[in-house]
Order: C-alpha cells, then structure tokens, then sequence
C-alpha cells in the first residue's frame, strides 16, 4: 500500500469490514505524502518493468530522471546564494514558501537545463523532506511488523491483556501478518504490542 492506490485497495479489503460499497479516495491512503502523481513514474516503472510491462528504453529515460534528481540535490547541498549580504544555503533557501526552483536558476544556482518534471521533483523533496522522511520511517516500521507473521490458528483468546473487541476482529479476520492486524478497526497500538510479545516468545 505504500507503492500505489491498487496496494490500499487490495489491502482495505483484505483487513477492513466494509458495510457498504467501496470507493477508493486518497483519504484512504495512510502514505499519500509518498503516492503523489508526480512521483508515480519513479514509484512505479521500476516495478512495470521487472514484470515487463515497461520498455527498457522507458525504464532508463525514468532512472536517468531520478539519477538527474539525485545530482541536483546534491548539489544544491553543496550550493550558496548570497542574500542581504549573507551567504545562505541554496537547499535552505529553496525550504522557503515564496522561492522556487526557478528562483534559483534566476539568481544563478541550480541547472537551467534541469527537466521541469525533474526541477518540480527537486522543489518537493527539498520543501517537504521532513515530512517525507517521517512518513518513509513509519513505511519502514510497518515493513518490519509485515514481516512478522502470525501462525495459522494462533490462539487469541489465550492471550491475556488482549481487549475483548480487538480478539472478536482477529479471530474473525484471521490477519497472516502483525503489520495486517495493526490496520484492522479496533485493534490499537497496544494490542499490536501484545501480540508481538508472543510471537516473539513463540506462543501460539
């Protein structure tokens, strides 16, 4: 679910009790600061490709785009613009809501010759990169809870400390994963918590 709206949707209705129709809204989307459409190239060709449906020569027209992105960035880290008589850093300079990246090519930082699909992607990795960054770590939590899995037929109502509601959903829905379970109504953080202590002690 953290590669693409298809993933939220297979995943909702995996380890969701829907009672009515579904309709798939962003609002859906626990990760939407990552599954922007102006990413959706460097998101997704990488992935059409291994299962051939991407050209090659599409493939390496987007990693060329994102090995230019990555150039630039680095770059402009390394970068300086002088303001007011201070000499400011272009990455910082580029964090301010009125600047562009287009301000920096005018005032002589940056590469003119820079794609627009590619100077936007600059703009927005630098103006939202703590947030992109908080959402990549939680992504990041959530690949190790997937990775935990819960035996088939785990004892739930064994488990002392597990709240009556939230053994009704598991037992009901049958999660194969702790990062499943995390995501299904009415199990909270701690439950999940609960739930790990066992696995990890090897009680089924």
């Amino acid at each position: 679910e953290e590669q693409g709206y298809v993933g939220v949707m297979i995943d909702d209705l995996v380890t969701r009790e829907l009672t009515e129709p579904y309709r798939l809204l962003t609002s859906r989307a626990e990760y939407r600061l990552l599954l922007r459409q102006d990413n959706a190239d460097l998101r997704l060709t990488p992935l059409g490709h291994e299962v051939g449906l991407v050209a090659r020569e599409r493939y390496e027209a987007v990693e060329e785009k994102r090995q230019a992105i990555a150039a630039e960035l680095d770059q402009l880290k390394k970068s300086h613009i002088s303001q007011s008589g201070y000499s400011v850093n272009a990455l910082e300079f580029l964090r301010r809501p009125e600047v562009s990246y287009r301000t920096l090519v005018s005032l002589g930082c940056g590469s003119p010759e820079l794609r627009n699909d590619a100077a936007e992607q600059v703009e927005i990795d630098v103006k939202y990169e703590g947030y992109i960054k908080r959402q990549s770590a939680e992504v990041a939590r959530m690949g190790r809870l997937e990775a935990k899995h819960i035996p088939e037929g785990f004892d739930y109502d064994g488990i002392t400390g597990l709240r009556y509601e939230a053994r009704q959903k598991l037992n009901r829905l049958r999660p194969a994963t702790l990062g499943q379970a995390s995501r299904i109504d009415g199990v909270t953080p701690a439950d999940v918590a609960i739930l790990m202590v066992h696995l990890e002690r090897g009680w089924k």
